[in-house]
């Protein structure tokens, strides 16, 4: 079952992308103005030319740098926090408000107050970006630290589990799912934020010649860039992502 399981999930993936191709075709077709709704060969054809320049290169990949970078920060503050509160019912009573307060407050009033505090610069990009995801996570992490089972903790207590034998044992496993989740989630929402990051402060990145394209009316140019980052997440999140919730399924039961 697993096997087969396996050998149709890509022929899946691709047909649905495939599907996904022919119904933009059609609506390019129906619109019939390349200047308004360009199909998917003008498109390509654009990306292609982006790449023999090698701007393309340059620009998807300082917007990977700024992606991972605060990708890695969201979710290693996010997770530290949301498991803390998520265990402590005293700390998440006061710290709830808090939270709520960094879950509301819109990306693009954080984006340019750091812009004002910090300075157009890669500091203020990224911290941008850390804050508005990380409280994301913390949300995630902290529902999946709430919902741990008691009875594994006592039993951790009565076979004196070491720290790290906790960690690994029992945290771990019944947290997987949720940083799984929290992993998928982050990234979707990152790289959108980050080019608006870039849209409105940065000299190099997706969002940077996405801005750019838009000024001079290039619609062809704009698809170009957006899809060009969109076929990166779509195969981090086949390769990466996916495997990664499958894994984190498995270690459970096995754990459990």
């Amino acid at each position: 079952m697993t096997g087969k399981k396996r050998t149709s999930d890509p022929i899946i993936a691709t047909l649905s992308i495939l599907g996904f191709v022919l119904f933009w075709s059609v609506l390019a077709e129906l619109r019939s103005d390349p200047r308004i709704l360009p199909g998917p060969f003008l498109v390509a054809k654009t990306i292609w030319a982006e790449a023999v320049t090698g701007a393309l290169w340059m620009h998807v990949g300082a917007t990977l740098v700024r992606v991972s970078i605060a990708f890695i920060l969201a979710m290693t503050i996010g997770t530290a926090l949301g498991v803390l509160l998520g265990r402590s019912r005293i700390l998440d009573r006061w710290a709830d408000p808090w939270v709520v307060i960094f879950l509301n407050i819109p990306a693009l009033v954080v984006i340019v107050l750091c812009y004002l505090w910090i300075g157009l610069n890669e500091t203020a990009a990224i911290t941008a970006v850390t804050l508005n995801k990380a409280a994301m996570v913390l949300v995630n992490m902290r529902e999946g630290a709430r919902v741990m089972d008691p009875h594994l903790e006592e039993m951790s207590r009565i076979y004196r589990f070491s720290r790290l034998q906790w960690a690994q044992h029992l945290l771990l496993p019944q947290l997987a799912p949720y940083l799984a989740a929290a992993a998928r989630n982050g990234l979707a929402v990152i790289w959108k934020i980050v080019l608006v990051v870039e849209f409105l402060g940065r000299s190099s990145g997706v969002g940077f010649q996405i801005h750019l394209k838009f000024q001079l009316f290039d619609i062809p140019g704009v698809m170009a860039y957006a899809f060009s980052f969109v076929a990166i997440m779509l195969v981090i999140d086949y390769f990466a992502i996916q495997p990664m919730e499958r894994r984190s399924a498995l270690w459970r039961l096995n754990e459990q």
